[in-house]
Protein backbone atom coordinates (compact mmCIF):
# COMPACT_ATOMS: atom_id res chain seq x y z
CA UNK A 1 0.00 0.00 0.00
CA UNK A 2 2.81 2.36 1.41
CA UNK A 3 5.19 1.30 -2.25
CA UNK A 4 1.41 2.00 -4.08
CA UNK A 5 1.00 5.07 -2.81
CA UNK A 6 4.68 6.28 -3.77
CA UNK A 7 4.52 5.27 -7.57
CA UNK A 8 1.41 7.34 -7.49
CA UNK A 9 3.24 10.65 -6.14
CA UNK A 10 6.36 10.12 -7.99
CA UNK A 11 4.24 9.68 -11.23
CA UNK A 12 2.28 12.49 -10.26
CA UNK A 13 5.53 14.97 -9.53
CA UNK A 14 6.98 13.90 -13.26
CA UNK A 15 3.39 14.98 -15.00
CA UNK A 16 3.35 18.01 -12.96
CA UNK A 17 7.56 18.51 -14.12
CA UNK A 18 6.97 18.01 -17.98
CA UNK A 19 3.64 20.52 -17.95
CA UNK A 20 6.10 22.38 -16.58
CA UNK A 21 8.59 22.25 -18.54
CA UNK A 22 6.75 22.18 -21.57
CA UNK A 23 4.73 25.34 -20.53
CA UNK A 24 8.25 27.14 -20.16
CA UNK A 25 9.23 25.82 -23.41
CA UNK A 26 6.17 27.18 -25.32
CA UNK A 27 6.66 30.43 -23.68
CA UNK A 28 10.29 30.35 -24.77
CA UNK A 29 8.98 29.58 -28.28
CA UNK A 30 6.10 31.88 -28.19
CA UNK A 31 9.06 35.21 -26.99
CA UNK A 32 11.29 33.94 -29.94
CA UNK A 33 8.87 34.29 -32.01
CA UNK A 34 7.87 37.80 -30.97
CA UNK A 35 11.33 39.14 -31.58
CA UNK A 36 11.62 37.67 -35.15
CA UNK A 37 7.78 38.92 -35.78
CA UNK A 38 6.60 36.25 -37.35
CA UNK A 39 3.14 36.94 -36.40
CA UNK A 40 3.37 40.29 -38.40
CA UNK A 41 4.91 38.18 -41.54
CA UNK A 42 2.59 35.51 -41.43
CA UNK A 43 0.06 37.51 -41.86
CA UNK A 44 1.93 39.44 -44.32
CA UNK A 45 1.84 36.55 -46.00
CA UNK A 46 -1.78 35.82 -46.64
CA UNK A 47 -3.11 37.12 -49.82
CA UNK A 48 -5.01 40.17 -50.16
CA UNK A 49 -8.55 39.16 -51.41
CA UNK A 50 -8.39 40.31 -55.32
CA UNK A 51 -10.57 43.04 -56.27
CA UNK A 52 -14.12 42.35 -58.42
CA UNK A 53 -13.42 43.69 -61.90
CA UNK A 54 -16.18 45.14 -63.21
CA UNK A 55 -17.93 44.08 -66.28
CA UNK A 56 -16.09 44.72 -69.38
CA UNK A 57 -17.82 47.83 -71.15
CA UNK A 58 -19.16 46.65 -75.25
CA UNK A 59 -16.85 48.57 -77.70
CA UNK A 60 -19.04 50.01 -80.12
CA UNK A 61 -17.65 50.00 -83.96
CA UNK A 62 -17.99 53.42 -85.59
CA UNK A 63 -17.38 53.80 -89.65
CA UNK A 64 -16.86 57.13 -90.99
CA UNK A 65 -16.02 58.70 -94.02
CA UNK A 66 -12.84 60.53 -93.93
CA UNK A 67 -11.41 62.66 -96.68
CA UNK A 68 -8.19 61.03 -98.16
CA UNK A 69 -5.61 63.64 -97.64
CA UNK A 70 -3.42 64.19 -101.14
CA UNK A 71 0.43 65.68 -101.17
CA UNK A 72 0.14 69.60 -101.91
CA UNK A 73 2.78 68.47 -104.58
CA UNK A 74 -0.07 66.59 -106.56
CA UNK A 75 -3.39 67.97 -104.77
CA UNK A 76 -4.00 70.87 -108.17
CA UNK A 77 -3.78 67.76 -110.35
CA UNK A 78 -6.58 65.42 -111.35
CA UNK A 79 -7.28 62.60 -108.56
CA UNK A 80 -6.88 59.30 -109.86
CA UNK A 81 -9.86 57.19 -110.68
CA UNK A 82 -9.62 54.01 -108.53
CA UNK A 83 -12.40 52.25 -109.83
CA UNK A 84 -9.82 51.17 -112.60
CA UNK A 85 -7.59 49.52 -110.35
CA UNK A 86 -10.78 46.67 -109.63
CA UNK A 87 -10.55 45.73 -113.13
CA UNK A 88 -6.62 45.89 -114.09
CA UNK A 89 -6.15 42.17 -113.34
CA UNK A 90 -8.78 41.12 -115.44
CA UNK A 91 -6.99 42.47 -118.27
CA UNK A 92 -3.88 40.09 -117.70
CA UNK A 93 -5.65 36.97 -118.96
CA UNK A 94 -5.67 38.57 -122.29
CA UNK A 95 -2.45 39.83 -122.82
CA UNK A 96 -1.39 40.19 -126.64
CA UNK A 97 2.09 39.37 -126.99
CA UNK A 98 3.96 40.56 -130.45
CA UNK A 99 5.87 39.00 -132.19
CA UNK A 100 9.81 40.47 -132.68
CA UNK A 101 9.01 41.08 -136.10
CA UNK A 102 6.12 42.71 -135.25
CA UNK A 103 7.35 44.67 -133.54
CA UNK A 104 10.47 46.12 -135.07
CA UNK A 105 7.95 46.94 -137.94
CA UNK A 106 5.69 48.67 -136.43
CA UNK A 107 8.51 50.52 -134.58
CA UNK A 108 10.23 51.36 -137.99
CA UNK A 109 7.13 52.46 -139.42
CA UNK A 110 6.67 54.87 -136.45
CA UNK A 111 10.12 56.36 -136.48
CA UNK A 112 9.65 56.82 -140.69
CA UNK A 113 6.26 58.69 -139.43
CA UNK A 114 8.32 60.78 -136.62
CA UNK A 115 10.78 61.96 -139.41
CA UNK A 116 7.75 62.84 -141.75
CA UNK A 117 6.18 65.70 -139.27
CA UNK A 118 8.95 67.56 -138.98
CA UNK A 119 11.42 68.95 -136.37
CA UNK A 120 8.86 72.12 -135.63
CA UNK A 121 7.81 70.49 -132.83
CA UNK A 122 9.63 67.76 -130.34
CA UNK A 123 8.64 64.38 -130.93
CA UNK A 124 9.52 60.74 -129.34
CA UNK A 125 8.59 57.31 -130.54
CA UNK A 126 7.61 54.84 -127.47
CA UNK A 127 6.81 51.08 -128.31
CA UNK A 128 4.62 49.50 -125.75
CA UNK A 129 5.51 46.41 -123.73
CA UNK A 130 3.10 44.54 -121.38
CA UNK A 131 3.63 47.29 -118.15
CA UNK A 132 2.33 49.98 -120.77
CA UNK A 133 -1.06 48.40 -121.70
CA UNK A 134 -1.92 46.05 -118.73
CA UNK A 135 -1.77 45.33 -115.22
CA UNK A 136 -0.20 48.65 -113.97
CA UNK A 137 -0.84 50.97 -116.59
CA UNK A 138 2.64 52.90 -116.15
CA UNK A 139 4.29 54.62 -119.16
CA UNK A 140 7.56 55.45 -118.53
CA UNK A 141 9.43 58.63 -120.91
CA UNK A 142 12.68 58.82 -122.34
CA UNK A 143 14.19 60.43 -119.04
CA UNK A 144 16.60 62.70 -121.31
CA UNK A 145 13.67 63.83 -123.45
CA UNK A 146 11.68 64.81 -120.19
CA UNK A 147 13.92 66.83 -118.47
CA UNK A 148 14.26 68.81 -121.63
CA UNK A 149 10.68 69.35 -122.57
CA UNK A 150 8.52 68.47 -119.68
CA UNK A 151 7.86 70.42 -116.81
CA UNK A 152 10.28 69.97 -114.01
CA UNK A 153 7.30 69.27 -111.65
CA UNK A 154 4.05 67.49 -111.40
CA UNK A 155 1.57 68.41 -114.37
CA UNK A 156 -1.63 67.31 -115.65
CA UNK A 157 -0.51 66.42 -119.67
CA UNK A 158 -3.29 66.06 -122.37
CA UNK A 159 -2.89 63.48 -124.87
CA UNK A 160 -4.75 64.04 -128.11
CA UNK A 161 -5.45 61.61 -130.28
CA UNK A 162 -6.01 61.46 -134.13
CA UNK A 163 -9.43 62.07 -134.37
CA UNK A 164 -8.83 64.96 -131.74
CA UNK A 165 -10.32 63.54 -128.45
CA UNK A 166 -8.26 64.82 -125.67
CA UNK A 167 -7.16 62.82 -122.33
CA UNK A 168 -5.65 64.38 -119.17
CA UNK A 169 -3.13 62.44 -117.74
CA UNK A 170 -1.24 62.81 -114.83
CA UNK A 171 2.93 63.56 -115.40
CA UNK A 172 4.85 62.69 -112.47
CA UNK A 173 8.35 64.58 -113.11
CA UNK A 174 10.58 62.62 -110.88
CA UNK A 175 9.66 59.48 -112.38
CA UNK A 176 9.46 61.11 -115.73
CA UNK A 177 6.08 59.01 -116.14
CA UNK A 178 2.51 59.16 -117.09
CA UNK A 179 0.30 57.43 -114.19
CA UNK A 180 -3.18 58.53 -113.70
CA UNK A 181 -5.32 59.02 -117.11
CA UNK A 182 -2.86 56.76 -118.72
CA UNK A 183 -4.84 53.49 -118.41
CA UNK A 184 -8.14 55.34 -119.66
CA UNK A 185 -6.00 56.51 -122.80
CA UNK A 186 -4.66 52.87 -123.26
CA UNK A 187 -7.53 50.84 -123.25
CA UNK A 188 -9.96 53.59 -125.05
CA UNK A 189 -7.71 52.67 -127.78
CA UNK A 190 -6.94 49.11 -127.15
CA UNK A 191 -3.37 49.11 -127.00
CA UNK A 192 -1.23 46.12 -126.87
CA UNK A 193 2.22 44.59 -126.81
CA UNK A 194 4.11 45.92 -129.38
CA UNK A 195 2.07 48.95 -130.92
CA UNK A 196 4.00 51.91 -131.57
CA UNK A 197 3.16 55.10 -130.49
CA UNK A 198 4.92 58.79 -131.48
CA UNK A 199 4.33 61.26 -129.26
CA UNK A 200 4.92 64.70 -130.72
CA UNK A 201 4.62 67.59 -128.05
CA UNK A 202 2.66 70.98 -129.67
CA UNK A 203 2.53 72.65 -126.53
CA UNK A 204 4.24 72.47 -123.37
CA UNK A 205 1.72 70.25 -121.35
CA UNK A 206 0.09 68.76 -124.89
CA UNK A 207 0.74 65.55 -126.66
CA UNK A 208 -0.42 64.74 -129.95
CA UNK A 209 -0.07 60.98 -129.98
CA UNK A 210 -0.31 58.84 -133.49
CA UNK A 211 -1.10 55.16 -132.82
CA UNK A 212 1.24 52.16 -135.29
CA UNK A 213 -0.56 48.71 -134.50
CA UNK A 214 1.70 46.11 -134.60
CA UNK A 215 -1.58 43.66 -135.66
CA UNK A 216 -0.98 45.39 -139.10
CA UNK A 217 2.27 43.49 -139.67
CA UNK A 218 2.43 41.34 -142.69
CA UNK A 219 4.72 37.89 -143.13
CA UNK A 220 7.71 39.70 -145.48
CA UNK A 221 7.01 42.81 -144.11
CA UNK A 222 10.50 43.23 -142.24
CA UNK A 223 12.42 45.98 -141.90
CA UNK A 224 14.76 45.64 -145.21
CA UNK A 225 11.80 45.20 -147.19
CA UNK A 226 10.30 48.38 -145.65
CA UNK A 227 13.60 50.27 -146.02
CA UNK A 228 13.44 49.11 -149.46
CA UNK A 229 9.91 50.38 -150.15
Amino acid sequence: MVMSMAKNASASASASAYEELRRKRMEENRKRMEELQLPRLSLSLKPSPKPLKPSPMKRIKRTEIVEVRRSGRVAKLPAPVYREIVCAFSDLANRVYASDEARAAATYKAEELEISLGANYPSFVKPMLQSHVTGGFWLGLPNHWCRKNLPRSDATVTLIDEEGQEYPTVYLSNKNGLSGGWRGFSIAHELVDGDALVFQLIRSTTFKVYIIRANGYEKGDTVEALDAE
